[in-house]
């Protein structure tokens, strides 16, 4: 007599419940998964040491003179890359939404998350601790090698100088915050080229179109333009013609916040 064998069926698993915590974990899979991520990152660290020491060499080089010592800021010299660095890491936070869109994985992504909004939260946070963290090492370094350079020539400052550590940690909330503004950018536009377009046109092309008005009114309309008003952090001798530090830095976390919040109201309305 030949005996019959029952099938056995897996055991059923009830599907995850949708929490913070677990889109978090997916976002930072993303981020790591995406080949741009360590280029993007390496680039920004390089061009923030780089133009840093080199910047401070031709410092070095040509020490400033008379009138000019009043103004020189040292530790603005040695964070001088941070300016270039700001779009670089515009274009990384662009990247991190409009790569899912070319893709296809934002269907998905969407169709997991109904919210949308914990999607935009989660790439937010994780996109910014890793901007941070990395754009932090780049400016200390900048900073202390770049310091060490002028410093031969007895223009260096200590990273205990009054607001030297506010420019070298507000530095890299700063670019963390550029990035923010292209990931709202990339949420908006869903296109990699447009987002970069317009990042630059804020952060460069607005800069350029001041520079033509008359001088009197070109000092005071681009100090509160998105780049001038965020670099502002890195200074730490007052200029007329910029922003208090912190003040600069809120301004353009402003502009970012009104980006993100079009960028949320975008993506609520964003068909899978």
């Amino acid at each position: 007599m030949t005996g019959t064998t029952t099938p056995v069926l897996p055991a059923y698993r009830a599907p995850q419940r949708v929490t913070q915590a677990r889109v978090i974990r997916s976002e930072i899979t993303k981020l790591r998964s995406l080949p741009s991520t360590g280029w993007t990152l390496l680039t920004v660290i390089t061009v923030i040491a780089g133009f840093g020491i080199g910047y401070s060499s031709l410092r070095a080089a040509r020490p400033p003179h008379g009138a000019a010592l009043a103004g020189y800021d040292a530790t603005a010299v040695s964070l001088a890359g941070v300016e270039l660095a700001m779009l670089v890491t515009g274009i990384l936070g662009a990247l991190f939404i409009t790569g899912e869109h070319a893709s296809g994985q934002i269907r998905a992504t969407l169709t997991t998350v109904p919210a949308r909004l914990p999607v935009l939260a989660a790439k937010a946070a994780v996109l910014a601790a890793a901007v941070f963290a990395a754009c932090l090492v780049a400016t200390a370094a900048a900073f202390a090698i770049g310091q060490s350079i002028l410093a031969g020539h007895h223009l260096g400052v200590s990273l205990g100088n009054p607001g030297t550590i506010r420019a070298v940690v507000g530095s890299a909330v700063f670019l963390a915050a550029a990035a923010l503004l292209g990931l709202g950018l990339g949420t908006l536009l869903r296109s990699t080229a447009g987002a970069t377009g317009v990042l630059f046109g804020l952060l460069f092309a607005l800069q350029i179109i001041a520079g033509l008005l008359p001088d009197s009114v070109s000092q005071q309309v681009a100090k509160y333009l998105p780049g001038p008003a965020g670099l502002a952090i890195t200074t730490t001798v007052p200029d007329p013609d910029v922003l208090a530090p912190w003040a600069g830095l809120g301004l353009f976390c402003g502009y970012t916040a009104i980006v993100l919040v079009l960028a949320a109201w975008r993506l609520r309305r964003q068909e899978v």
